[in-house]
């Protein structure tokens, strides 16, 4: 059963030098109890989906077309006391850098307790002791709300934000790169526990990364976005095993396969086009190595390449799956 649909989703900047089309024509969606992998290179509109939804864009930022309708209800119509509202309650986000997210000058307790008051409408005491529980659930002490941000490890700040973002008992969770700048033995605790929370609590999780091996574990499907647009969309074995656009076979192969030869894998040529400028034809055609003649005149239509697996490429059927 759906939980959160985006449709066509155009989400732009207005800048000195014109409109930057972040997010142009973006649609998924997500079940009640599904992850979603959002994966891309840096710029390619995966944090501009997440404040779209959230509708936490900057004064810049506008949503010009679409709709996110969650249970049914287009998010994009709501005035901002209806989304602020919706906001934690409904759907709320794990900040990327836990470590600038937090207020420096109050208790995290105090934080996650006055997200609970604004929302429940119960009392200060109630939701403190809400925030114990929370606390209990991330796997930290519930003494440990009583402490103020410097206190805490890289790792402890990510599980009380994970804490703040559960603190309303929201449907859908978005983690904005919720392990950036993290350890590798920190990055796995983190998102083994938003797993375990996701499947405990029968959440919604959308999970943002620029690194497609945190998917693989922890998702249940994946969409592949370049340029403002998503190019792929499948499960985790269609995007893996029966890959259909040649970008993501191209992130794929970034990785280094531990079972063949210890080399540098080669990165993938050239920079995305610049968003502000119209793009004729496929955005990735520049930096695509099964590019023809057709893919510089037209703009490739997502092609269903069996059950829910969607690839927008004039060649989706030939993308070597090795």
């Amino acid at each position: 059963m759906t939980l959160l649909e985006v449709k066509d989703l155009k989400t732009y900047f207005d800048t000195s030098k014109g409109l930057y089309k972040a997010v142009d024509g973006t649609s998924f969606d997500l079940d009640y109890g599904e992850a979603l992998g959002l994966v891309g290179e840096s710029g390619c509109g995966k944090t501009t989906c997440a404040l779209s939804i959230t509708r936490l864009l900057p004064k810049e930022g506008k949503i010009h077309g679409g709709e996110i309708l969650f249970e049914k209800t287009d998010l994009v119509k709501l005035n901002d006391n209806e989304i602020r509202a919706r906001r934690w309650k409904d759907v709320s986000i794990i900040f990327q850098g836990s470590m600038n997210a937090l207020n420096p000058v109050m208790k995290v307790g105090d934080q996650i307790a006055e997200a609970v008051v604004f929302h429940e409408k119960v009392s200060r005491k109630e939701a403190l002791k809400r925030a114990e529980e929370l606390f209990e659930l991330v796997e930290m002490p519930a003494k440990r709300i009583n402490n103020y941000p410097h206190e805490f490890s890289g790792g402890m700040k990510q599980r009380a934000m994970i804490a703040m973002a559960l603190a309303c008992n929201p449907k859908v969770i978005i983690g904005d790169e919720p392990t950036t700048a993290l350890d590798v033995m920190v990055q796995a605790q983190i998102l083994n526990l938003l797993e375990k929370l996701r499947k405990e609590l029968r959440m919604g999780l959308i999970l943002i990364t620029h690194d497609l091996s945190i998917l693989a574990e922890t998702c249940d499907k994946i969409a592949v976005m370049y340029a403002g647009k998503i190019v792929e969309i499948g499960t985790v074995d269609d995007i893996f095993m029966r890959t259909g656009h040649p970008y993501t076979q191209r992130l794929i192969s970034c990785f280094p396969n531990v079972g063949k030869e210890k080399i540098l894998p080669p990165a993938i040529e050239g920079v995305p086009p610049n968003l502000l400028e119209p793009i004729k034809g496929c955005s990735f055609y520049p930096r695509c190595h099964m590019g023809i003649p057709i893919c510089l005149e037209i703009e490739p239509e997502s092609r269903e390449l069996g059950g829910k697996h969607f690839a927008a490429c004039h060649r989706s059927g030939e993308v070597s799956h090795e």
